[in-house]
């Protein structure tokens, strides 16, 4: 699905122009050229100014950019300037690194329960959020205004779940489960298969040890 006439592979790049600039900025760089841009990122220059030419440019012929105006920007499109209440349903190794994970309320995210079934982690906190049981899942769901779900759950559960958060109104799911959810149009999906980066990961050593000889 594109948003607005952007593909999505421009907006996959975005996260890591607003990583690469934030980045620049604790360093205390002020500004910097596509060119330069393009060495960190293993962009091309071209491709940097095409992608962010599909929301207005942001640069200045001779200047570059601002670094902190241009990660700003980017993070109003990436809708990082708002707050979005979100949910973790499974409180295994997985579901706990998330919750673990600092970084979401810096950029918004805003945790508001955490949830599973097994009841040894019932009342256990994380960063301040107690584990819940599934029983309370739709009461938060209807009294916290949840924007979005993140499942780090067995794939046997996946779709049981999914169908109680799409009932209560969610419309945007994380998908970490190892299945893929045939859900209405109106809810968006983003699923992380870890499996599949790793056999990425497999096939790239496999090549590159063919090329070099190696065993």
């Amino acid at each position: 699905m594109e948003s607005r006439g952007i593909s999505k592979a421009v907006i996959g790049r975005l996260p890591r122009y607003y990583r690469y600039l934030g980045e620049l900025n604790e360093a205390g760089v002020e500004r910097i050229s596509s060119s330069d841009l393009s060495k960190k990122m293993h962009v091309t220059a071209s491709q940097i100014r095409q992608d962010l030419n599909n929301f207005g440019g942001f640069g200045q012929q001779g200047y570059g950019y601002n670094v902190k105006y241009l990660r700003t920007e980017i993070g109003k499109i990436l809708g990082l300037d708002q707050s979005h209440n979100m949910v973790i349903i499974g409180a295994g190794n997985l579901g706990q690194a998330l919750a673990n994970y600092a970084s979401f309320a810096r950029n918004g995210f805003i945790l508001k329960g955490i949830f599973d079934v097994n009841p040894e982690l019932k009342g256990k906190v994380i960063r301040d959020i107690p584990i819940r049981m599934m029983d309370e899942l739709e009461t938060v769901l209807q009294e916290e205004n949840i924007d979005i779900a993140a499942l780090t759950i067995p794939k046997t559960k996946a779709v049981e779940v999914s169908d109680i958060l799409v009932r209560n109104g969610i419309k945007a799911i994380w998908n970490f489960a190892h299945t893929d959810l045939n859900l209405p149009k109106d809810v968006i999906v983003e699923s992380v298969h870890l499996s599949d980066s790793l056999m990425k990961l497999s096939y790239n050593i496999t090549r590159y040890k063919e090329e070099h000889g190696e065993d």
